[in-house]
């Protein structure tokens, strides 16, 4: 009788299709999330967000000949944009990143084009990629210097022009000048550019293609207003690369143009070597600003989240 008037509680769990039980679920899906993106944003906090925070805060730090000395002044940020050489030295950074990034765009895009377009088999597009990573197994500086006896006084090149008669001496401006630093930079950098650009052919839908060609395209119209378009995203990828890559670039500029040109990353070499940190972090954070800018405004012409 007593049991009969008293039915036994309910269980204290709750349905799962309760507002509490959704928030749970909710609750537990964000923290997984959270704790699997946790190595990452730690590995990217140590590397690169600490790093960079330390090299804006030493811009700020006042310094002599031996000594650093914790501050905030704007000494340093004054003496690199009032100054009329670190101007000059900033644009022929900037006309060294153009030109190669002219010329490894227009080498680049063609050969990725060949590679995607013309190489039917997919095996043999993978040998002849593999092909052009070649000189990637040995180090930027052997690539470099590697020029020095085909571009010099008395290398294969002028040795050539001048037993062929076609200049009485040989040329001089071939070694240690900016065609010698552009010429290596896009043998250091054209890869770099044909990765992605041939990355984003391969997706082309090869039917969008002959759409076009049924409805009397030309093999230029096609190129122009199918292939283009659809190639936007990895050239911007290779762009961002390539430009950043040659305004990063010291060594380059320095061999290749015997120490007669200059450049910020060189700029800030020299400052280093000459303990002066606070200059070259100064640089290193205006530097790091343009670079961002361009990126931002790449990012504005092209969408190129899909290829990442």
């Amino acid at each position: 009788m007593t049991a009969a008037a008293n039915p036994p509680a309910a269980p204290m769990s709750e349905p799962d299709g309760t507002p509490r039980a959704r928030r749970l679920a909710r609750f537990g899906k964000a923290a997984a999330a959270y704790l699997q993106a946790a190595p990452l944003a730690l590995i990217l906090g140590a590397f690169l967000l600490a790093p960079l925070a330390m090299i804006v805060a030493v811009s700020f730090w006042d310094y002599d000949f031996a000594r650093l000395y914790p501050d905030f002044v704007l000494t340093n940020y004054i003496e690199t944009l009032g100054s009329a050489v670190t101007w000059r030295t900033y644009l022929n950074t900037f006309k060294y990143a153009a030109m190669v990034w002219a010329l490894t765009l227009f080498i680049g895009f063609w050969v990725a084009y060949f590679l995607a377009f013309h190489v039917r088999s997919q095996t043999m597009q993978m040998v002849l990629f593999l092909v052009c990573t070649v000189p990637f197994l040995t180090s930027n500086i052997i690539r470099m210097i590697s020029w020095i006896p085909v571009l010099g006084r008395n290398g294969l090149v002028n040795t050539a022009l001048v037993d062929l008669g076609i200049v009485p001496a040989p040329v001089e401006w071939l070694l240690y000048s900016d065609f010698a630093v552009v010429l290596a930079m896009v043998h250091l950098y054209t890869l770099f550019m044909v990765t992605p650009i041939f990355n984003t052919l391969m997706r082309i839908d090869r039917s969008l293609i002959e759409a076009a060609r049924d409805a009397g395209a030309s093999s230029l119209q096609v190129l122009t207003n199918v292939i283009l378009p659809l190639a936007k995203p990895g050239m911007a990828i290779g762009t961002i690369f390539v430009v950043t890559l040659v305004m990063a670039d010291f060594i380059t500029v320095q061999v290749m143009s015997g120490g007669q040109s200059a450049s910020v990353a060189l700029m800030m070499r020299n400052q280093m070597s000459l303990l002066q940190y606070p200059a070259a972090a100064a640089n290193a954070v205006v530097l790091l600003a343009i670079v961002l800018l361009l990126v931002a405004a790449i990012l504005r012409v092209v969408d190129i989240r899909k290829e990442l």
